[in-house]
């Protein structure tokens, strides 16, 4: 594996922890992209890599993700990202949430953590035995904080909305045929938003039962998890695992807007470009998938309540429509544009 610093992922990190704990048997990573706005905030991943230097890259991707996304939210916070590396059986264990919170505890507040693929709000409170520096902790009825995945789908749904005005030119969502590859807690909270709204929707899961007991649910289509990406359909909405848009898938796509929660979902930076060539409107991720991050934010910062949540929230489609009109002004992709504008507020 090459040094840190020559890897094509490496950004001028501010730093790149590795942590083990013999005794647990805890193997953890915690990446710090940027703290020019605050402390570095973004979730902890507990996550199987085939190999230990796949772990190193996806942290060093998904904390300046969390710059990004964090910048372009308005919020006072920087960018960082935790990796808990799990064995092929998974073995998730207390004695290593436990070693994990000493680490994040270690970093002294540099490092802020939250919830994500892998990881449950027990673990969230079991972490905050041992450190302050977590959010997304149980909270009161009507307060920010909690669960970010639904606060991550509402976010994407008001996307969604603001992208098929921009597109198509429609003011609601009747009929409107949407994609759904992913129907986790943001993926399955995004299709009943929309399927409230009478959109027209195709469901895919890697767990095809689930893809189809939420069919079954709405009232709608599901398909395999390997046909979602060629469905024609006027918005694909990736909400599983990233990196799936590139050489290969994007040629292949046959909707008219890709808007998502799913983070990185560019392969490389310039696919987005790719996909303004062919035509297709992106509502860059972190921007439109940052409803998470405000809840469990606006818990740590302040312990605000979930209306201010929901306001901070509404910002997302004029935060998008600011990028598309910056987009047709300049001809440089939303995602280009979008990176420019976080990379100005963090000051790269």
């Amino acid at each position: 594996m090459p040094v840190v610093w020559d890897l094509p992922d490496f950004d001028d990190h501010e730093g790149l922890h590795l942590f083990h704990d013999k005794p647990s048997g805890l193997r953890a990573i915690i990446a710090v992209h940027s703290t020019q706005l605050g402390p570095a905030g973004g979730g902890a991943r507990y996550w199987h890599y085939a190999q230990s230097s796949d772990a190193v890259v996806d942290a060093l991707r998904l904390s300046k993700g969390m710059s990004y996304k964090n910048a372009m939210a308005g919020l006072p916070m920087g960018g960082g990202k935790a990796v808990i590396l799990a064995d092929k059986t998974g073995g998730k264990t207390e004695a290593k949430i436990r070693a994990f919170a000493g680490m994040v505890e270690s970093l002294n507040g540099r490092s802020v953590t939250a919830q994500d693929v892998g990881m449950t709000a027990q673990d969230m409170t079991e972490i905050s035995q041992a450190t302050r520096h977590v959010c997304g902790l149980t909270v009161a009825a009507g307060m920010a904080g909690g669960d970010p995945g639904p606060s991550t789908a509402f976010g994407v749904f008001l996307g969604i909305k603001a992208a098929v005005a921009r597109k198509l030119g429609r003011s609601d969502l009747a009929d409107v045929h949407v994609a759904i590859q992913g129907v986790g807690s943001v993926g399955g909270g995004v299709a009943r938003y929309l399927a409230r709204e009478g959109a027209r929707l195709t469901l895919a899961d890697q767990n095809a039962g689930k893809a189809e007991d939420l069919a079954s649910e709405l009232g709608c289509a599901s398909v395999d998890a390997s046909a979602i990406m060629q469905v024609d359909a006027d918005v694909f909405s990736p909400c599983a695992l990233g990196a799936i848009l590139n050489e290969a898938t994007i040629p292949a796509l046959r909707a008219k807007i890709i808007a998502g929660g799913a983070n990185n979902q560019l392969a490389r930076s310039h696919h987005g470009n790719a996909l303004l060539n062919q035509g297709i409107l992106y509502a860059p991720d972190y921007v439109i998938n940052a409803g998470g991050i405000i809840n469990v934010a606006l818990e740590y910062l302040n312990q605000a309540d979930k209306a201010a949540v929901d306001l901070k929230i509404a910002e997302i489609p004029v935060r998008l429509n600011a990028i598309w009109d910056e987009s047709e002004r300049s001809g440089n992709g939303p995602a280009t544009v979008a990176d420019e504008m976080a990379k100005a507020f963090i000051g790269r």
